[in-house]
């Protein structure tokens, strides 16, 4: 279902997003997304640190105490 409502941006360009809209936002923290002359706005949830857990492949060969290795090793992720 599409709901629209008209707002005026006040001289900060400030726009208040209605109450009901609000509360169906899972967070506080909102993306804005500009498409040309338009502008998405998606509720964005913080992931918990287990959520990425083995989420990137690194070689077990990599001495994760060493940062220069580990940003090497992180680089030729990047090339693959």
């Amino acid at each position: 279902m599409v709901e629209i409502v008209v707002k005026e941006m006040d001289p900060q360009g400030r726009v208040s997003i209605p109450v009901r809209w609000r509360k169906s936002f899972k967070s506080r923290k909102l993306a804005l997304i500009k498409r040309g002359n338009m502008i998405e706005i998606v509720s964005v949830e913080a992931l918990p640190p287990s959520a990425l857990f083995d989420s990137i492949k690194v070689s077990e060969h990599v001495d994760f105490t060493d940062s220069h290795a580990l940003k090497k090793a992180l680089s030729e992720l990047k090339e693959h």
